[in-house]
């Protein structure tokens, strides 16, 4: 394990600098091609103080970022028992410092991810469509990958490349758009001067480079992180000792028809699986921000001997067909035995109405809302700020009192979590 996080460090360390030069150089171009003789210090100076505040945001506001534009809202306990469970399961299992913060997003599309700093400043985000849909021991397997993603200190690099790539995105179209309003901007500013050709020449490797660098980067960010995913399906099997949970988790996910709202191009690398993708929909490997879900499906299932680090290069090296180094050699020396244990017998299956039930209320949890069981089964539901003392079960017409001091403190809670 040790030898994992030391690696992703590295790779890290390594990524930071990549994306650095990518930002730089393309400051320095369109410093060029806006002001001309002198530009190119003046764009370059312009895009080392933006690295370095983006370093900065990266490292210390990332999470909350990638969180906000995730639409994700941060749960209690009493949200969702079953999944802060499984959860505080993961997290001893890994043996990482403090639980992570958990956070549920309003969308039917199954995903997750997780974000952060480090294990000890670190959250995941998981779909409401992915709890309906999963059992307990598939949520585990989704679990205890995110969790595998902190313990091998993905999230740090895996936040900042977000914040970065889509900084680097956001100047390429400011630049490109502004050359289409400006029409063509400082281009002819040294034409009388003699030094047209050069300028011109430059305006164009600066358009260019502004379209190509997004491209670039984002194929240094998946070419990284593709490998981390593998690690993190083999850590995530090594913690739940049943790596058929996850297998059958992402056959799910596989089979979904909805594209997460939220998502972007950004945001898409940090998700258990691509969340741009529709059933049937395909990316090439080149481009993809994840393996190919079929092939880390069958990497799972020809587990057959165990659950350990050994147990699944053995099997990586059988489905790929090709011996591929990718777990650290230290952890296969190790040849650690972990057995396998059964699946519980929690076989969520649940009719597609009963599934859009529990998915809004769940999210009518998330949001604050109070429920009262009416003996005729009729569940009621208050929103925050409901006043009216009683209320008549519009089913069988019993008088209620409402849990008007309950509705009170949630309402306090939420703009409590507002300011904050």
């Amino acid at each position: 394990m040790w030898q994992i996080i030391q690696s992703n460090k590295r790779k890290s360390v390594l990524l930071f600098i990549l994306i650095g030069i990518v930002l730089l150089a393309l400051g320095a171009l369109v410093g060029a091609s806006f002001f001309g003789e002198g530009g190119f210090i003046i764009g370059l100076s312009f895009a080392l103080i933006l690295w370095t505040i983006l370093s900065s945001v990266s490292y210390f506001s990332g999470s909350k970022l990638l969180l906000k534009i995730s639409n994700a809202t941060e749960v209690s306990k009493n949200v969702h028992p079953q999944l802060f469970n499984v959860v505080e399961e993961m997290t001893i299992a890994a043996g990482l410092p403090k639980m992570p913060k958990v956070y549920i997003i309003n969308d039917q599309a199954p995903n997750a991810f997780a974000t952060g700093r480090d294990p000890s400043n670190c959250a995941v985000a998981i779909t409401a469509g992915l709890l309906t849909q999963l059992n307990r021991d598939e949520l585990q397997g989704v679990i205890a990958h995110e969790i595998a993603h902190i313990k091998n200190r993905d999230i740090l690099f895996m936040t900042f490349a977000g914040v970065m790539l889509g900084s680097i995105v956001l100047i390429s179209q400011i630049f490109l758009r502004g050359m289409w309003f400006t029409g063509g901007g400082g281009r002819y500013k040294s034409r009388d001067s003699g030094g047209g050709q050069a300028q011109m020449i430059i305006m164009i490797v600066a358009i260019v480079f502004a379209i190509l660098s997004p491209i670039l980067t984002q194929m240094l960010y998946f070419a990284i992180s593709r490998r981390r995913e593998y690690l993190a399906d083999a850590s995530g099997a090594r913690f739940t000792r049943y790596p058929e949970g996850l297998a059958s988790a992402l056959e799910k996910l596989s089979q979904n028809k909805y594209t997460l709202k939220s998502a972007n191009k950004v945001t898409a690398g940090l998700f258990i699986v691509n969340p741009l993708n529709k059933k049937g929909m395909k990316l090439s490997d080149l481009t993809s921000t994840h393996p190919p879900i079929s092939e880390r499906i069958k990497i799972l299932r020809n587990m057959n001997n165990g659950a350990g680090y050994n147990d699944y290069q053995l099997a990586f090296n059988k489905v790929k067909n090709k011996s591929s180094a990718i777990i650290p050699s230290s952890e296969i020396k190790k040849a650690e035995r972990i057995s396998k244990r059964e699946g519980s017998a929690d076989d969520k299956t649940m009719s597609k109405k009963k599934t859009q039930r529990e998915l809004g209320d769940l999210m009518m949890n998330v949001n604050g809302y109070v429920f009262l069981a009416c003996v005729c089964g009729l569940k009621l539901k208050f929103p925050p700020g409901f006043k009216e003392p009683q209320v008549k079960c519009p089913k069988c017409g019993r008088e209620h009192k409402v849990p008007l001091a309950e509705l009170a403190a949630v309402t306090g809670a939420i703009n409590e979590g507002v300011k904050k």
